[in-house]
């Protein structure tokens, strides 16, 4: 490979790694925004076995 062919490879691959880096970072933040939506909700006293008191 040239010089230039392998700066280029080095290059796309720099980018695919970041990129999959990035992605993995947002699935963790996105589970761990839903861990604390549902820590949030059943301490506000919202549960799935309460029965709905509005509805008779």
């Amino acid at each position: 490979m040239t010089d230039l062919a392998m700066d280029s490879a080095d290059l796309v691959h720099h980018l695919l790694v970041d990129h999959a880096v990035k992605g993995i970072i947002v699935v963790v933040a996105l589970a761990v925004l839903a861990l604390g939506m549902t820590v949030i909700w059943r301490r506000a006293g919202h549960t799935k076995d309460r029965p709905d008191e509005a509805g008779g």
